[in-house]
């Protein structure tokens, strides 16, 4: 029984890096659900490890920085779904929309090693701004045409909460706020012409490629996992799991909203063998 709803739907997958990214992992439910998955890296280095993870998907190569290629990953979508429905029979048509969009696109450049906040070089958090927020607004209004007006749906990764000042995530907290925000505007923008939903996906630490840059990560992430209820860190595949959710029919009531995953640390920050441990 497809419970959620998602077989024969086209989902543009954006930001896998490898097997431990929340993006491959979220393809990968998908997949084994019946979508089909359009994916969208970086570079050719990373459509080519995406190739060997799935041999049979189509992949883009596209650098958000850059909205010329922005606009020709959208053209490469349209005339590969356009393609797809004139190919098969009646019965088995492809839709020419896209269904939705993942967007779990993130950088930060922490080469000038760990620095106070109000250090943080100008250059570095504009660029993080840019890959990490202005991304998905700009993907968004590039692919408004194509997006299934009446079921279509965004998701993209942010953190379990912007509010926490650890030190070593720095700037990408505030980068990761305005993300959050931009999810609500986005929503509201896009509810003046069509019923496609924005929202995102809030993991707790996570072990991936992506948080081995930050530093000091393993330490803050043990702490994590010992501030859980369950005293176990959240898994990427959990992780995933919320975002296919959140793409498909069975979310319908749900836009406009950060779902938190952290199996419930937000709550146990006084958890009394970490007060005893601290004394």
């Amino acid at each position: 029984m497809d419970f959620l709803q998602v077989s024969g739907r086209n989902i543009l997958v954006m930001g896998v890096a490898n097997r431990k990214s929340v993006a491959y992992h979220t393809a990968k439910v998908l997949a084994d659900a019946g979508a089909n998955v359009i994916f969208s890296v970086r570079s050719e280095q990373r459509r080519e490890t995406v190739q060997k993870l799935f041999p049979d998907a189509p992949c883009f190569v596209c650098d958000v920085e850059d909205q010329d290629q922005i606009d020709q990953l959208r053209d490469d979508v349209a005339e590969l779904l356009a393609t797809s429905a004139a190919t098969t029979s009646e019965a088995e048509r492809t839709s020419r929309t896209l269904h939705g969009i993942v967007h779990s696109i993130a950088f930060a450049d922490y080469s000038a090693g760990w620095l106070p906040f109000h250090e943080t070089p100008r250059p570095a958090f504009l660029q993080a701004i840019d890959l990490s927020c202005y991304s998905l607004i700009a993907v968004s209004n590039a692919f408004r045409g194509l997006l299934d007006k009446e079921h279509g749906s965004v998701v993209t990764i942010s953190i379990s909460t912007t509010r926490m000042a650890a030190e070593n995530y720095g700037y990408m907290a505030p980068v990761k706020a305005a993300l959050d925000s931009s999810i609500c505007f986005l929503a509201k923008a896009f509810s003046k012409f069509s019923a496609v939903r924005f929202n995102a996906v809030c993991p707790g630490l996570l072990k991936s490629s992506a948080s081995a840059g930050i530093p000091g990560y393993v330490d803050s992430y043990l702490y994590a996992e010992e501030a859980t209820l369950r005293k176990k860190a959240v898994q990427t595949g959990e992780v995933a799991d919320t975002v296919v959710f959140l793409l498909s029919p069975r979310s319908s009531g749900i836009n406009a909203q950060g779902i938190v995953i952290d199996a419930g640390m937000s709550t146990n920050y006084f958890d009394v063998d970490l007060v005893n441990r601290g004394n």
